[in-house]
């Protein structure tokens, strides 16, 4: 039986079948670490949003008696200062939160304060509340985080006044879209064909090796869009995802 040709193919059959069944189980370990990973970041954000929302609800009571303090006073004009300054603190939270994803919320908030701690302006518009959207909430993360820590890095890159990021969230009758926009140096056109690639980066930050990359094979796999336009004045990523049923 040792030398029979029908004996050897069964052993190759089955070494196949053990090889191909232990790539798709180190797939799936390495697809659930990432998982993993992805889970205790929005965790986290999770717990520094809801740190910030206390820190907020108890700092109202003293932005309410300093304003009543300079209203007493008639310093009018410095009250209207002093108001124009915690609207836009307040402002910037209450942006990021009004979606049903509280991942998606607490990103939004991270990313609003990493960028502020960088002199950036990260203006987040949410108009709607992805409640029907069929993605993975921290495969959503990973593009959103993804495409932000890019234009991020752009704009670390160049010297501005304005340095400025804009997450658009809203949705069609039949996509979800989202939009990643900054104003940063661009990616030179005969690279846009390039940045989805494995390793792709470019001098000015925009594509960091991996990032892009992975934002495409997990729209890919969720049978979403991507698209991409850039020039000297600003880069903007356009993502689509169908509503499906």
């Amino acid at each position: 039986m040792g030398n029979n040709p029908i004996y050897f193919l069964i052993l190759i059959i089955l070494i196949i079948v053990f090889a191909v069944g232990l790539i798709i189980l180190l797939k799936n370990c390495l697809r659930l670490s990432e998982k993993n990973n992805m889970l205790r970041e929005s965790i986290k954000d999770i717990g520094d949003l809801n740190d910030r929302l206390r820190m907020e609800r108890h700092d109202y009571l003293n932005h309410l008696q300093i304003i009543y303090g300079l209203m007493e006073l008639g310093e009018y004009e410095e009250m209207n200062s002093y108001l124009q300054k915690i609207y836009k603190e307040f402002l910037k939270t209450g942006k990021a939160i009004k979606t049903s994803k509280p991942a998606i919320n607490a990103l939004l908030a991270a990313k609003i304060a990493e960028c502020d701690s960088k002199g950036i302006e990260l203006i987040a518009e949410v108009k709607s509340d992805l409640k029907k959207i069929h993605i993975e909430d921290w495969e959503l993360c990973k593009v959103i985080s993804n495409l932000t820590d890019n234009a991020i890095r752009a704009l670390e890159s160049v010297d501005k006044n304005e340095r400025i990021i804009r997450i658009s969230i809203s949705e069609t009758k039949e996509d979800y879209c989202f939009e990643v926009e900054d104003n940063g140096p661009g990616i030179p056109w005969e690279a846009q064909d390039q940045v989805f690639k494995k390793g792709f980066t470019t001098k000015d930050g925009e594509g960091h090796g991996m990032g892009l990359y992975i934002v495409s094979c997990i729209l890919a796999e969720n049978k979403g869009r991507i698209g991409l336009e850039s020039n000297e004045d600003k880069t903007v990523f356009t993502i689509n995802l169908a509503k499906g049923e």
